[in-house]
């Protein structure tokens, strides 16, 4: 089978600070953008992480245990843009088209997501159709993406770790994996839906749910599996809480939405 495009479908992969989606930040970045007439465009950008202290906007330290595993340094990275810099360019890029990655539901995208937010950069990608090959390979093949390439493609992946390596390998899987399996829909829509089955997230992190009835509901807490407008109904402290406390911007802002509309 061969997937089916509408749209534009954006192959991308990051390379980080470190795991965390609320404190870490993004030091390299690639894309592969393909679209429907089979033609494709695709960049690696390295991005100098920074993060406020005392006021001011400073270089962030890319630790060595995550330094060891992409080969990125803080010298690498400190002449380049800020994420903020290229977070305009970065909004047209992934403006118009679907998302796909390699293990990219849990983290690429929601940490994608909170570093638009941060740089002031509107672009909604919690509508977008996604397409995580991990997820495929988990289901009928679990291994990891090296293995993955070698299992679908049959060459070793030279250079893993790297944005660029990664985003062109799982590319190639994906591609693959259209082919080998013959149960596999065969556009963005129905494929994202194949994935996601029926937990239907709010939020990338998972905290917040919807319901049979499409209303947020709690994924976490004493709350957990109660509508989000019901409790602040009936704890407007609970909100403030959520508020102050360490979550990622986006799931922060649709408890807003959710509040602002009571």
């Amino acid at each position: 089978m061969k997937l089916q495009l509408t749209r534009p479908l954006i192959f991308f992969d990051l390379e980080t600070t470190g795991t965390n989606i609320v404190s870490d930040r993004i030091v390299e970045l690639s894309y592969h953008k393909l679209f429907p007439d089979g033609t494709s465009e695709g960049r690696t950008l390295r991005i100098k992480p920074t993060q406020w202290l005392g006021g001011v906007e400073v270089q962030m330290h890319i630790p060595d245990e995550a330094a060891a595993v992409h080969g990125i340094h803080d010298e690498d990275v400190a002449a380049c843009p800020t994420f903020k810099q290229l977070a305009p360019q970065l909004a047209t890029v992934f403006a118009d088209g679907d998302l796909a990655g390699y293990n990219s539901t849990y983290f690429d995208i929601p940490l994608l997501a909170e570093e638009f937010i941060r740089a002031g950069q509107q672009v909604d990608l919690k509508n977008k159709y996604c397409v995580d090959a991990y997820t495929i390979f988990q289901r009928h093949e679990p291994r990891t993406l090296t293995a993955a390439y070698r299992f679908y493609c049959g060459k070793n992946l030279e250079d893993a770790h790297s944005a660029d390596a990664d985003t062109m390998a799982t590319y190639e899987v994906l591609m693959a994996q259209m082919e080998r399996y013959d149960d596999m829909p065969v556009t963005v829509k129905e494929l994202s839906a194949y994935l996601t089955g029926d937990r239907r997230m709010a939020d990338f992190a998972g905290r917040i749910l919807y319901d049979a009835q499409g209303k947020e509901i709690f994924n976490f807490g004493k709350y957990k599996g109660q509508r989000v407008e019901d409790v602040f109904r009936r704890e407007r402290g609970y909100y403030s809480w959520l508020l102050d406390s360490e979550f990622p911007e986006y799931t922060k802002s649709v408890f807003k939405r959710v509040y602002l509309s009571l």
